[in-house]
């Protein structure tokens, strides 16, 4: 497609998410304008059809950073209208049985005293409607695809092109996306950010830092019948279906919230061995232990969705900025795994991120403050580091040794040497390095979904509003187009059929052999495969602003 003609905007500070992270940096801004009496121009672009479309987490909110940023955020109509008042962790032993961890033997780092349980997208709404109400322009629907670069400075992006058809050719319908300019950009994308992740890479910013880690998170929100609801009641789970050794790792979780729904789903660590192994089934199959399905007889599933975790912690913390720009929440990878919460240390990340943007802007007009360092010395400087280095452990303790014996150097780690172990344990193998051959590992016999408890893909992406514009370019980019076929097949049974939570990818019999198709409409936006592929031969990029998924209360 010949150049096209642009119409730019200009902004003191542009915020590219709508997630927790981007949503507190610029309430956090708009703050600081405010207390020092000086205007300032802030956008927020979100790829989602509105802010909260996109977001998916369990979740569990730790309020920390919520209420240094709104003391009184609950007054304010916050959606904290459901604290947690029982928890319960389990080691499903077999499909039927399983064991109640003691209470008392959790590390107090894993407990949930004064935690939520709620919707993070009607948090992410909620936090919107602040920042609107603050000044801060909003624009959703808006998907940043390119990072503007000058002299080695991010000085803004470039918003995506609509209405191009497949082969990249505009239609009647094409609008050509924006320029947005600013002094200084906020990356904040949420786990494996497409733009975050090119930054690293052109920049080198991982250079010194260990191996990120992610895992894939599958979600389910369910109507139950009164009778089996705790409003607040959380629980966790270990072992069955995933079982306790180092070949696959994660866990399940189920969260009583208002209204007699609860919210539940499996989270497995993208490290596994096995490419037979299919995230989406296991969780189907795992709704089928007794803990879980006696509260979900009788009740109704109202939404599915599915999202890449970012789990590598302290060790994976890349740099975190360059000249004219700084990266948020799971863009950087500020989840804490121990914990397996990120919404309150991307928040924290947020508001430090403004107050160094607002402090540069003190210095000069143009910003003569050396971003990244100042970042990473308030971000040192903060609870925020402090709880990340005493997680710092806990990814490699459970690679190297499993769930079972993981959790038992975890419990030690924590409850008799109070998080001080002076001992350093990473796991230096990329995700997508894990796999073994096919030929070598067992094949799994997933049970057909009985439509009751479990389900098949194509209703569960039904239930996540997924939708794109077909006649446009696919966003699931391969580097080879032969390469699914030629290589994967032979030798992983090309695991993209599996570990896409979505039936985005199928390997179909053709009259010349089998072929690889993508059903790029599928997509919910999860980044599994841009993050699993063995070769990693699979880039997910934007697609059209407002495609994807458009998730309700999750």
């Amino acid at each position: 497609m010949d150049q096209v003609e642009r119409e730019s905007l200009e902004a003191d500070v542009l915020i590219v998410g709508g997630g927790p992270a981007g949503l507190a940096a610029a309430c956090r801004l708009m703050q600081l304008a405010n207390e020092h009496n000086q205007e300032l121009m802030v956008c927020l672009v979100e790829k989602g059809s509105e802010i909260g479309a996109h977001i998916l987490s369990g979740a569990i909110l730790e309020p920390t950073a919520l209420s240094e940023l709104f003391p009184d955020a609950k007054n304010q109509g916050a959606p904290l209208d459901n604290p947690v008042t029982s928890e319960d962790m389990y080691f499903m032993t077999s499909k039927t049985s399983s064991i109640r961890a003691p209470h008392f033997m959790l590390p107090k780092d894993m407990t949930n005293e004064g935690n939520y349980a709620l919707s993070l997208g009607n948090m992410a709404r909620w936090l919107g409607e602040q920042a609107e109400n603050m000044g801060v322009n909003i624009f959703p629907g808006f998907a940043a695809s390119e990072a503007i670069i000058e002299d080695g400075k991010v000085v803004g992006v470039l918003t995506g092109d609509m209405g191009v058809d497949r082969q990249g050719e505009p239609k009647a319908t094409f609008q050509p996306g924006y320029e947005i300019r600013a002094k200084y950009t906020l990356f904040a994308e949420g786990c494996r950010g497409h733009l975050g992740k090119r930054l690293i890479d052109k920049f080198a910013l991982a250079k010194d830092a260990g191996t990120q880690h992610y895992a894939i998170g599958l979600k389910e929100l369910w109507d139950v019948k009164p009778e089996k609801h705790q409003a607040g009641r959380i629980m966790h789970s270990l072992g069955w279906p995933l079982g306790f050794g180092r070949s696959a790792t994660g866990g399940g979780f189920l969260y009583h919230l208002p209204d007699n729904q609860v919210s539940l789903g499996l989270i497995v660590d993208l490290s596994y061995s096995n490419p037979h192994l299919s995230p989406f089934d296991e969780m189907q199959r795992w709704k089928h232990h007794p803990l879980i399905s006696s509260i979900l007889e009788g009740g109704e599933r109202r939404a599915y969705g599915a999202r890449a975790i970012v789990k590598g912690g302290y060790f994976a913390l890349p740099k975190l900025g360059l000249p004219g720009a700084l990266l948020l929440g799971d863009d950087a990878g500020f989840l804490n795994p121990l914990k397996i919460k990120g919404s309150h240390t991307a928040m924290k990340s947020g508001m430090l991120a403004a107050e160094t943007v607002f402090e540069s802007m003190q210095e000069s007009a143009d910003g003569g403050l050396d971003l990244a360092s100042r970042y990473a010395e308030m971000v040192r400087e903060s609870w925020l580091y402090d709880e990340l280095h005493r997680a710092r452990n806990f990814g490699g303790e459970v690679h190297k040794l499993g769930s079972l014996f993981g959790s038992a150097a975890v419990w030690c780690e924590h409850m008799l040497f109070r998080s001080r172990l002076g001992v350093s344990v990473s796991d230096p193998t990329p995700d997508h390095a894990t796999l073994k051959p096919a030929s070598s590992t067992p094949r799994i016999a997933y049970p057909k979904p009985d439509g009751v408890i479990s389900f098949d893909k194509s209703s569960s992406v039904y239930l996540s509003n997924t939708n794109h514009e077909e006649d446009q370019p696919c966003h699931l980019q391969l580097a080879d187009a032969e390469l699914p076929i030629r290589d994967n097949l032979p030798t992983y049974d090309e695991p993209a059929q599996r570990y896409c939570p979505a039936g985005v990818y199928e390997v179909v019999e053709a009259e010349s052999g089998p072929q690889f198709v993508i059903n790029a409409q599928n997509c919910v936006h999860c980044k599994t495969c841009d993050i699993k592929d063995p070769a990693q031969n699979i880039n997910w990029v934007v697609p059209e602003g407002a495609g994807g998924p458009n998730y309700p209360n999750m």
